[in-house]
């Protein structure tokens, strides 16, 4: 009889507790006052709850609601971040893919008309160097392009080393050949000259000689067609 009882008590705490869990379940809500564009189906979406669960908790049989009215809504999951009572001002997030930005064109180099060896190019960058010091950079080129325009006449050697290294009479014919400042290091400002000289885009009119008039002292070179002026140094042909 004893057990009974106490069996009978168990059902009945065990009963009362999921009668209590679940109406805690049902009846746990959150309020939420409509704004314009509200729906049940929006609310149930937004709330993670069904329509049928809003309209039971609300009493209601249709599916209208109305601007202004403060509906329950069931919390029998986790909802989404609470909803302010007026409708945002902020504006809408925009979702549209930015247009791809035109690709940026590589920069493209020169092509040489001319070919020489990276050893040629080197003693040509230093011969640029030692003649156009603290010239500008059109004057290194104009040096470089004489140079060039030697190896092309039949008056002078057929390679860019032979013409650097000719020698006329008892001297070399370039004075840093002969002094030794050509074996100093060329600048980035010479070496692209070089560069630039190879393109053959400005011959100087075929110039095959250059010299600087206040230190000249061979009235020959005087008398040689001048084609361009460039800082101290005349070009000439």
């Amino acid at each position: 009889m004893k057990h009974s009882y106490m069996k009978s008590m168990v059902v009945a705490c065990l009963a009362t507790l999921s009668f209590i869990g679940f109406n805690a379940t049902a009846t746990a809500a959150t309020n939420y006052k409509v704004v314009k564009g509200d729906s049940l189906w929006k609310l149930g979406k937004r709330y993670s709850v069904t329509i049928d669960d809003i309209k039971k908790l609300n009493n209601r049989q249709g599916d209208m609601i109305y601007i202004g009215e403060t509906l329950a809504i069931p919390s029998k999951t986790k909802v989404l971040a609470a909803e302010t009572t007026e409708p945002s001002t902020a504006a809408p997030a925009n979702t549209a893919k930015p247009e791809p930005k035109p690709e940026a064109k590589p920069v493209e180099q020169e092509t040489p008309a001319v070919s020489i060896s990276a050893s040629e190019k080197d003693l040509l960058a230093r011969l640029v160097e030692a003649e156009a010091k603290g010239e500008s950079y059109e004057g290194k080129v104009g040096v470089a392009t004489v140079v060039l325009n030697r190896v092309d006449s039949p008056k002078f050697p057929d390679t860019v080393t032979g013409v650097i290294k000719q020698v006329v009479g008892k001297a070399y014919a370039f004075s840093p050949v002969q002094n030794g400042s050509i074996n100093k290091p060329a600048s980035e400002d010479s070496k692209k000259a070089v560069e630039q000289a190879l393109t053959r885009k400005d011959r100087l009119d075929d110039s095959i000689y250059f010299y600087n008039p206040k230190t000249a002292t061979d009235n020959w070179i005087r008398s040689r067609a001048v084609i361009k002026t460039i800082d101290h140094h005349v070009f000439a042909k």
